[in-house]
């Protein structure tokens, strides 16, 4: 048995519905490669702090791989 509302119930138009379901797959895609390509799935350094750091580090570097990828 499925919980929660129905997709209907959601949102009032098909036009925002697309928008937002493409919104949610561009997000699941960037997770997905941050995890497969620069090894967000397991973080090796100990405490928070480095695990910032490990965390922004793999984001610029995605964010400079994508970027230079565009021009």
């Amino acid at each position: 048995k499925k919980c929660g509302i129905k997709i209907e119930d959601m949102v009032k138009s098909r036009w925002v519905y697309r928008k937002l379901r493409n919104f949610r797959a561009g997000i699941e895609a960037g997770i997905s490669c941050l995890k497969r390509a620069y090894g967000l799935a397991r973080c090796t350094w100990r405490g928070l702090d480095h695990f910032k750091t490990y965390v922004w580090s793999s984001v610029v570097a995605y964010n400079l791989f994508t970027r230079l990828q565009q021009t």
